[in-house]
């Protein structure tokens, strides 16, 4: 018992710092202007959010070999604006 009450006791600080940072971070994702956004859309940004150091590691490229199952008469292509 003393084991798991120290272990808990440990980690409490982490989580809930885990859990100020993502609330923090909802808080600046949505705004007045995107308050009607559903919950799955809310999520996903989130996640790219919170997890933006790895997702600027990926590129376009990557994201379009991915989902590019070659099963198109086109290819798909970034195209530049």
């Amino acid at each position: 018992m003393v084991d798991r009450l120290l272990r808990l006791v440990i980690t409490l600080p982490v989580s809930t710092a885990t859990t100020e940072r993502a609330f923090s971070a909802m808080k600046l994702v949505k705004t007045r202007l995107r308050n009607r956004m559903g919950d799955d859309f809310l999520l996903h940004y989130m996640v790219v959010y919170i997890g933006k150091g790895i997702a600027a590691k990926i590129t376009s490229d990557e994201i379009i070999n991915l989902f590019d199952t070659g099963g198109r008469r086109a290819e798909f292509k970034l195209i530049d604006m």
